[in-house]
């Protein structure tokens, strides 16, 4: 009887522990690899926010820019400026590149459109350049941000948010 009744013991918690187990993620590639072809993307020149459609990325006409100093090395300095992509080629991104100093400091504005759950909207601040990638602080959404300067002068872009990964191309405007 008590060989039954742990025999029982054990099979319920056996049972249990495959209850709690989650199915394992699919492995996700490390390299960014850019999905839109950057034809793709048209140019978006400045509209009417009451024109734009529901849920697209909207950035604030006030941003300006800043052109890089002199003393800014060209490969912080290709990074200047205003780029517009899609994630997954489907959910609109718009980064603002303001200001970009000799050591690689930036200021930004990022807008995004809407992505999963999460609503639209726009966010200022700062970010790093470190070799070729552009690292945003975190944004006020909780997302991590990140760019990476190609070599056909566009950006792969990865926003992470809520343990989701979402890569584009993003190109200059």
């Amino acid at each position: 009887m008590e060989k039954l009744m742990r025999n029982l013991i054990l099979a319920f918690a056996a049972l249990v522990l495959a209850a709690c187990q989650s199915a394992p993620e699919p492995p996700q590639s490390a390299v960014v690899e850019p999905v839109l072809d950057p034809a793709t993307i048209p140019s978006q020149p400045a509209l009417d926010p009451a024109s734009v459609p529901p849920g697209s990325a909207i950035m604030d006409q006030s941003v300006t820019i800043t052109p890089p100093a002199k003393g800014v090395p060209t490969k912080y300095a290709a990074f200047s400026g205003n780029w517009a992509g899609r994630l997954e080629g489907t959910y609109e991104g718009k980064l603002a590149v303001q200001s970009v100093s000799s050591n690689g400091k930036v200021t930004v504005t990022y807008a995004w459109g809407i992505l999963g759950d999460n609503n639209p909207g726009e966010a200022a601040g700062a970010g790093k350049i470190v070799g070729t990638t552009l690292k945003l602080g975190r944004l006020p959404n909780g997302a991590d941000v990140s760019f990476m300067m190609m070599p056909d002068g566009t950006l792969a872009g990865t926003y992470t948010l809520a343990g989701q990964t979402y890569t584009g191309l993003f190109i200059r405007q």
